[in-house]
């Protein structure tokens, strides 16, 4: 049966048929933070993204799909998300374990294109085919390409809608129009989760923001309002709010490989700051498994209190 904080997140999409809220409550209600409105998922579209050894050497269990999976379920994680070859390897074997998030697009790290633009690696008759409660999707904010993603993931969104499942959505900014510090910058972050949540995302997944701001114009809004960004804590408050006033379930990737000391510090921020929860790949699947375990376990711990 759905919490009260469940039943309170599903009112929040209230347009959403019974087949998406139903999909939505059974990540929100799975594993060890199941019923809490928190959520933490394990993405591994790193082999993929930035290639075998970058991702998989540091712990080679991982090249083997099945793997993450078992450590999805192991540490007792809200859903584990993969592009189509990892999840079509692992869906019979773990068929009602974790919920599962197929990543409907991808790109490699071969090319070097200041636009970017990942290709359509899987579709939502794939989703229903391997028993996934949600689609997955990334989208560049500032990329010249962006329009495009844009229109195909309206597409896809209303696809997955037809079926019954929620859309996870990917919102990295990055593109010739923004500098390096500028892709995390508070600003940029908190405009890209107002893009995921009016493109009709149902979870909207964004890197932590830096206390920078990007934009002159913004800068100006910033400065006039009082929009505090000094702490973590205070920058995830605002890219929440941005989320429709926190009517969006947002969670924030883990980013690049870290010490553990320092990424519980910033999973602490973001938990204080309203964050939703955490989506943690590399750090957590390049450690070995009884670490991995291990600081997945104490993240969740965070974010239940």
């Amino acid at each position: 049966m759905a919490t009260e904080r469940v039943r309170q997140i599903l009112s929040w999409y209230a347009s959403d048929s019974p087949g998406v809220l139903t999909n939505l409550a059974r990540m929100l209600n799975h594993g060890t933070l199941g019923g809490t409105g928190k959520m933490v998922i394990l993405p591994v579209d790193q082999g993929f993204e930035h290639g075998p050894a970058r991702s998989f050497a540091p712990n080679p269990e991982g090249y083997d799909p099945e793997y993450h999976a078992s450590l999805a379920i192991e540490a007792g994680c809200n859903a584990y998300a993969a592009p189509l070859g990892f999840l079509d390897s692992v869906a019979n074997k773990v068929a009602g374990d974790v919920p599962l998030i197929l990543k409907l697009n991808n790109s490699d790290s071969l090319a070097k294109v200041p636009e970017p633009m990942s290709a359509l690696t899987g579709s939502v008759k794939d989703a229903l085919r391997l028993g996934c409660s949600a689609i997955g999707y990334t989208i560049y904010p500032g990329s010249g390409a962006r329009n495009q993603q844009y229109q195909d993931l309206r597409d896809l969104i209303a696809e997955a809608r037809s079926y019954g499942l929620p859309t996870v959505l990917w919102a990295y900014p990055r593109g010739s129009g923004l500098s390096k510090d500028g892709e995390t910058a508070i600003d940029v972050v908190a405009y890209a989760a107002q893009i995921a949540a009016q493109l009709g995302a149902h979870v909207i997944k964004v890197k932590p923001p830096k206390d920078h701001i990007e934009q002159a114009e913004a800068k100006k809004a910033f400065e006039k309002y009082g929009i505090a960004t000094k702490t973590m804590a205070e920058r995830v408050r605002h890219v929440v709010q941005s989320a429709f006033n926190g009517k969006r379930v947002v969670i924030f990737s883990g980013g690049e490989a870290k010490g553990e000391a320092e990424l519980l510090e910033e999973v602490r921020g973001l938990a204080q700051g309203g964050a939703f929860g955490s989506i943690m790949g590399r750090n957590a699947f390049q450690r070995p498994r009884k670490d991995a375990v291990k600081l997945l376990k104490d993240v969740m711990a965070i974010f239940k209190g």
